[in-house]
């Protein structure tokens, strides 16, 4: 989200090389484009470890004396 408003983002070897590609690059709308896909991707990233850290609720089950809760081989 940030390297688009970076120096680095403007001294890059491909920018150096192709002029067209540095014009279209530097323009603060293709910089606000990557920056907003930046974000939703951290967005979708966080939102993806949200269920991991959340506590789940417990299920208890209930076996019944017929039950066989022995593992065997």
């Amino acid at each position: 989200m940030v390297l688009p408003w970076s120096t680095l983002w403007e001294r890059n070897f491909f920018m150096e090389r192709v002029p067209q590609l540095h014009e279209f690059m530097t323009n603060d709308f293709v910089r606000g484009a990557v920056t907003g896909l930046g974000l939703l991707n951290l967005i979708a990233g966080f939102s993806e470890l949200i269920p991991i850290f959340t506590v789940r609720a417990r299920h208890d089950v209930r076996f019944g004396d017929e039950a066989d809760t022995q593992v065997r081989p």
